[in-house]
């Protein structure tokens, strides 16, 4: 029987043991392991690696307590702006959205703009107005509105300061969601959504909907979805660096990721992690901030599930 593998993470960054609840900590385990339970689903029935992608991420932007879909953080004028890529490694077909407000699932739109337009990215009101062409789902401002979220907001222009999705001074998250997997036909997949930064201003974009940055795949070398400090991961085009060192330099999926992640990215300053797969299964969740919300499965094996180092 040909194998599968699922990864997933829920952003990474400052996460600390001593502000956490245990009733949190279950909390987040859970949302994981459902995400993970909503892709292998897809995997079981021989289904596309991507199909399975795109249900565990929407699992993730379905749940408040990821910066992305319902839970997507503020920007500075109060709104809720979200970002969201996919791709396919069988074909390198992409789909990217950015900037788009009232989208429940903003994942099934870039896969919208992957499937049914002759476009990669698309932003703002035309994305929009392509979501309606396509009959995307929408929801209202109440969907987006979570108290917790609206809180980080008020502390955020108190302090006059853009910030990342975080509780206190103690704790800092980079809340993006992404979701690889590997199918039976030996295809791969990748997808990242994220709601940004917490008060972020004149329409900023970070790496989650730039393909090469925040997202990549080929079935050739890796399929990767990045979480952290955007503007690092675009200036390390981090997705297919990881990608690169493998096809050109001949490096293994663990080598690479380790040179982007712990050496490259920490020089620039840039702080977060990322989850990889290749073609033979090998999955990699590394990162170089103190925790990151992740989880993987491989057919016939143990679930694993990890917060901290």
């Amino acid at each position: 029987m040909s194998k599968y593998a699922i990864a997933i993470h829920g952003g990474a960054g400052t996460i600390l043991k001593s502000t956490m609840t245990p009733e949190k900590e279950l909390a987040y385990k859970k949302s994981l392991q459902d995400a993970i339970n909503a892709g292998e689903t897809v995997l079981k029935k021989d289904g596309r690696a991507l199909d399975a992608v795109e249900m565990a991420i929407r699992s993730l932007e379905n749940d408040p307590l990821f910066n992305a879909g319902c839970g997507a953080v503020f920007t500075n004028d109060g709104k809720n702006e979200m970002d969201a890529s996919l791709m396919n490694g069988k074909d390198l077909a992409a789909g990217a959205v950015a900037g788009v407000m009232h989208i429940k699932n903003p994942i099934s739109l870039a896969r919208g703009v992957m499937d049914k337009s002759d476009h990669v990215l698309l932003t703002g009101a035309g994305a929009i107005e392509f979501a309606k062409k396509i009959n995307a789902e929408f929801a209202d401002d109440a969907y987006f509105f979570v108290q917790m979220r609206y809180d980080q907001l008020e502390a955020a222009k108190k302090e006059n300061k853009i910030v990342m999705d975080h509780n206190d001074d103690k704790e800092k998250k980079f809340g993006t969601v992404g979701a690889v997997a590997l199918d039976v036909h030996g295809d791969i997949a990748a997808g990242t959504s994220t709601g940004g930064m917490t008060n972020k201003k004149f329409g900023r974009v970070g790496d989650s909907p730039i393909i090469g940055a925040g997202t990549y795949a080929n079935n050739k070398t890796c399929a990767i979805s990045c979480t952290g400090h955007g503007e690092f991961f675009m200036k390390a085009v981090v997705a297919y660096d990881i990608s690169c060192l493998m096809e050109y330099k001949g490096l293994s999926l663990k080598e690479a990721c380790n040179i982007v992640v712990m050496d490259k990215l920490v020089k620039i300053g840039g702080e977060g992690g990322l989850i990889a797969l290749d073609a033979k299964g090998n999955i990699e969740l590394p990162f170089n901030s103190d925790g990151m919300y992740r989880a993987s499965k491989k057919s016939g094996e143990e679930m694993f599930i990890g917060i901290y180092r």
